[in-house]
């Protein structure tokens, strides 16, 4: 089965990150960040068709997944959202980008908000899945209707030691479910989930999902070394950047029609988008669309 490849390395902030690029080395840069469950092979078909466009395409493996490692073994094993913004920004560093279009969706569109909403000069377009990503950690524990807390029901399982304990002894059955039950109209086969599912068996993942799942509802602390960050982040800060936002009209995780309230978050010009047939993974269920809004931001700044 074809996958994304060769994988590079390089040290950034606390990370040896494995990325993959693809591209002109002079092209109009692009990251292409994933999200929980899900892998760098989330953009298998949006990552040729940037490049193809005259785009440097980089796709990183976030912490906790694939190659990617800590370079010490004391620190600790974060999965917040200041955490993904601020490797995202030293990943942009070590590979000396300065400015780029940042796009992704779940932990990476996440990732690309923070960067957006706090380095907005490093964020030439953000293109982002499920609109304005940055949790609000201060009313994480409000309730929520029925139905959006009955689509959480694994953030709950992993606030306990029995969720823990049963992620680690079935990645691989949980996730699958995660990806059946949030693309209800995806029809993946076995190669194209296991291509993905090696990623989950990096020694970290256990304890990086874990983290974000807790610290989101103020369950578990963050890393001191991000304190600044989430406090930034604990404004609501707006995105004042170039725009595109999705929702998947079958999204089994966030309800399309919760999208009016991330309206006001966003004070620079922004278009917004529910696309029909299109389940959590975006990137890779309708990669044209996802590549097309990529490509016309990308095009603002040529």
């Amino acid at each position: 089965m074809e996958t994304l490849g060769p994988l590079k390395h390089i040290e950034a902030g606390v990370l040896d990150i494995a990325y993959v690029e693809a591209g002109p080395a002079d092209g109009r840069p692009v990251f292409l960040m994933h999200g929980f469950p899900y892998d760098i092979h989330a953009y298998i078909d949006v990552a040729p068709m940037l490049a193809a466009a005259n785009c440097r395409v980089i796709v990183p493996y976030l912490r906790g997944y694939g190659g990617t490692r800590f370079l010490d073994t004391a620190t600790p094993r974060s999965g917040e959202q200041a955490a993904l913004g601020a490797d995202l920004l030293a990943l942009m560093d070590a590979l000396q980008i300065p400015r780029a279009v940042l796009a992704g969706y779940d932990w990476g569109g996440r990732a690309a908000c923070v960067v957006a909403a706090l380095w907005p000069e490093r964020c030439t377009g953000l293109v982002s899945y499920n609109n304005y990503n940055i949790q609000d950690i201060a009313r994480g524990m409000e309730p929520d209707t029925a139905v959006n807390e009955h689509r959480l029901w694994y953030q709950y399982y992993f606030h306990c030691e029995r969720g823990r304990a049963g992620l680690a002894k079935d990645r691989r059955g949980i996730t699958r479910l995660l990806w059946k039950l949030w693309s209800p109209t995806w029809h993946f086969d076995n190669a194209t989930f296991e291509r993905s599912a090696a990623a989950f068996d990096n020694p970290d993942f256990v304890d990086v999902v874990i983290q974000s799942y807790r610290h989101r509802f103020g369950l578990a602390p963050g890393d001191p070394a991000y304190a600044e960050i989430e406090r930034r982040l604990a404004a609501q800060p707006a995105i004042t950047v170039p725009t595109i936002t999705f929702d998947g009209a079958d999204d089994g995780v966030r309800d399309p029609s919760d999208a009016s309230v991330h309206a006001a978050r966003f004070t620079g010009p922004r278009s917004h988008h529910i696309v029909p047939g299109v389940g959590h993974n975006m990137p890779q269920e309708a990669p044209r669309v996802f590549a097309d809004a990529v490509l016309e931001l990308a095009a603002l700044h040529t």
